[in-house]
């Protein structure tokens, strides 16, 4: 077991599972010592003879490095623009929609259905079964005004 755990076999087994942890919980943190993992693979194919310990500062080292590559690159590297930007935001996306209020809006608040739904709006005070439009969304909560 001792001498696998030294052999060049065991870091590409190890990077794999770092991977593959990096696959199931991204963020791209595992992948950096990942990397880290394969350079000691690398390094204990081409030097024979590296004591465990000596694998393992090694590792450390290159992870250091690896990390701080990663969050160097990370910040340089702007997100790249969507084309569709309110995806993980529901109340977003129904800005400019037409829908009927479920219930009057009363001081303000008042509901609405959207699909088998039902939002919290908020707008000037209106009866029920009126048509408003979304005008936007603060929260969960979405901005109405009436259909003129």
């Amino acid at each position: 077991m001792d001498e696998f755990l030294r052999s060049s076999w065991f870091w590409w087994a190890f990077a794999l599972g770092l991977f593959a942890l990096e696959a199931m919980m991204p963020g791209a943190f595992m992948l950096w010592l990942g990397f880290a993992a394969i350079g000691v693979g690398l390094v204990t194919l081409v030097f024979d003879g590296f004591a465990l310990w000596q694998q393992w500062v090694l590792f450390s080292v290159l992870a250091l490095a690896a990390v701080a590559i990663g969050w160097r690159w990370r910040r340089r590297t702007p997100d790249s623009p969507t084309d569709q930007p309110a995806l993980n935001r529901r109340a977003e996306q129904l800005v400019g929609r037409v829908v009927t209020l479920e219930s009057a809006i009363v001081n303000g608040q008042g509901r609405a259905r959207v699909a088998d739904t039902l939002w919290t709006v908020a707008g000037p005070d209106l009866p029920s079964g009126t048509s408003v439009r979304v005008t936007g969304a603060q929260g969960s909560r979405l901005l109405v005004a009436p259909v003129e």
